[in-house]
């Protein structure tokens, strides 16, 4: 009645079963091992109420669910499985031992299967709940083994999947490890809250605001960032419907609405929204792995999100307000009439001499006037020794050369707001696009560092701490070559930090401009692309440019615009970036005497 395939896609595929079976059988306690990634071994053991022989046999068969007891379950979908397929599939590619035991038990029963085969039962002494195995995940589909992603790549996605569970129930301690080490520990906590901070950290607990609506159609309640905490990479964006993860764009869409004119375009903020419906009235069943849902009144939800998290928004307001019957509040001072007699009763006036030449009193030879010759001299006289106007000064006839207009350099340069460097060319007008230019260098160089050893890093002067996350700090470990050869100099620092040591010639280092680069880094990083050698050198060094020419200082100086059009000059291609826009433009004599006709 509810088939659908059940698929084990990756190793993340398997932790997100074997969990949720964990947290469906009433399991306090949840303990994931994974070895290398995934590939050589995926360990989940939970304290829950296990399974008896008969059900510990059954279980690997297809659609022998124990979650269901008649067909009208259907409609009133509570726990996360309920086909009977996940242990099935995963059982059909991999090597699986489970051991398990119900409280009623004294002792336990183990099941190994492979490929589909069991290879033997037996009886067991086991602690009360389940331990499950599963070893050399796709050993009998070496394609789909073939074209798993990198170490890093593959457990970025267990982490995301044990997130996601872990985040549905803060009243169960969950554990995740990677080849002996830990990665994440979380107790059970006291509110979903507390869950977050334990997964995420810190920081994003302290840029969320509460947001709870209550409704005919649901109940909705969670969190929502502050606009200004909104990033460009796509990262912590959560909804729960009856605790289980979803995804809806439909819903995000809601969110971004209420977002609407808070936060600049192209950023994303963060949200967990936990949505209690009637289960009748939804739809667990329209995907593959359930992270879809069909909702009845999809459009009566959409408002409740807009509206909860608009409301959220407001209530949250960064600017204060003045409460005018707080009794405590200070009394605002009052002028009185005594007060004008603490008033200037004039202005004071300023004396200027339009005669006053201060190089007459310069010290000069005798009979003419020098300091303390002139009306209020005194005390320093020509030809007097050991004061600081001892020196004997001559006036020159070409002593008032020193003040006339000097001539700029036949090359005259002009900067016009940081955004454009305006220049004389044979023909006119040469104008160049200053972000572009930057660009342009950023790709030449970046490219040839890509392609070559050759690397260069500027040392900040005080290293940066930034908070990035489990993910972020896997993406950062899985590129950290790449990173390398660019000249970014960044260590880990931590299970979710890093440290900005230094970073290339342009870019920045400073608190507050790091971060911000630490993020872009991640939005260009996180996306997993293979391309033809050569081709995916470009691309990255072309992502890498546009980051680099858009963070720097705002030009200024006549003089750095000099040296920036001196080395676009020398580039390859000088006129175009790397996304084929043009730099330079020259505006020809004849459109400009047009301006003026």
């Amino acid at each position: 009645m509810i088939a659908a395939g059940e698929v084990v896609q990756r190793p993340a595929s398997v932790v997100k079963e074997l969990m949720e079976n964990a947290v469906d059988a009433g399991a306090t306690d949840v303990k994931v091992s994974v070895t290398d990634a995934g590939r050589t071994l995926i360990q989940v053991i939970d304290n829950g109420s296990g399974m008896n022989p008969d059900d510990a046999v059954l279980c690997f068969e297809r659609h022998a669910t124990s979650k269901l007891e008649s067909a009208e379950d259907l409609h009133h979908i509570l726990t996360f499985g309920f086909r009977g397929e996940a242990l099935a599939s995963i059982a059909a590619v991999a090597d699986v031992t489970l051991r398990t035991r119900t409280p009623e038990e004294e002792s336990g029963v183990e099941v190994q299967m492979s490929a589909s085969e069991n290879k033997g039962t037996r009886e067991v002494s086991c602690p009360i709940g389940t331990n499950i195995a599963v070893r050399n995940l796709f050993f009998n589909i070496p394609a789909r083994r073939k074209f798993l992603k990198s170490d890093n790549v593959e457990l970025r996605h267990i982490v995301e999947e044990f997130q996601r569970v872990a985040l549905t129930r803060p009243d169960i301690g969950f554990t995740l490890t990677h080849n002996g080490k830990d990665i994440h520990v979380v107790k059970p906590a006291k509110s979903f809250k507390f869950r977050i901070q334990d997964l995420l950290g810190p920081a994003v607990v302290g840029d969320i605001v509460d947001i709870e609506a209550d409704t005919t159609i649901a109940s909705l309640r969670g969190y929502a960032g502050r606009p200004e905490s909104a990033k460009k990479t796509l990262g912590n964006q959560f909804f729960f419907v009856n605790g289980r993860y979803f995804r809806s764009p439909y819903l995000h869409k809601a969110v971004m609405k209420a977002y609407e004119n808070l936060i600049p375009e192209g950023t994303t903020p963060s949200y967990f929204l936990y949505i209690d419906v009637d289960p009748a009235s939804i739809d667990v069943n329209i995907h593959p792995t359930k992270a879809e849902i069909k909702f009845e009144e999809d459009q009566l939800l959409f408002q409740t999100v807009f509206a909860a998290v608009k409301e959220a928004m407001g209530r949250s307001s960064i600017a204060g307000n003045i409460d005018f019957d707080n009794p405590e509040a200070r009394e605002m001072p009052v002028i009185g009439t005594s007060f004008r007699e603490y008033t200037p009763s004039s202005t004071p006036t300023v004396g200027l001499d339009p005669d006053y030449d201060p190089f007459s009193e310069m010290p000069g030879p005798a009979g003419h006037g020098g300091y303390g010759s002139g009306p209020a001299g005194g005390g320093v006289t020509p030809g007097m020794t050991g004061g600081p106007y001892s020196a004997h000064v001559e006036k020159s006839q070409n002593y008032g050369a020193l003040f006339e207009n000097r001539t700029l350099p036949t090359q005259q340069i002009l900067v016009v707001q940081g955004k454009y460097i305006l220049m004389q060319s044979a023909t006119g007008l040469m104008v160049v696009h200053v972000r572009r230019a930057r660009e342009r260098l950023f790709f030449d160089r970046f490219l040839k560092a890509l392609t070559a050893e050759a690397h260069v890093s500027q040392q900040a002067l005080f290293p940066v701490t930034v908070t990035v996350g489990v993910e972020g700090r896997l993406t950062i470990d899985a590129h950290s070559e790449t990173l390398r050869k660019l000249g970014f100099d960044i260590a880990p620092f931590g299970p979710d930090s890093v440290v900005v040591n230094g970073v290339p010639e342009g870019y920045s280092a400073e608190p507050g401009k790091a971060e911000e680069m630490v993020g872009n880094l991640l939005l260009i990083l996180s996306n997993d692309s293979a391309s033809l050698p050569g081709v995916m050198e470009q691309a990255m060094a072309g992502k890498f440019a546009i980051l680099g020419a858009s963070g720097g200082d705002k030009l200024t100086s006549p003089l750095e615009a000099q040296r920036l059009v001196d080395a676009l000059l020398q580039s390859d291609n000088p006129e175009y970036t790397p996304s084929g826009k043009k730099i330079i433009s020259i505006v020809a004599l004849e459109e400009l005497e047009k301006k003026f006709q």
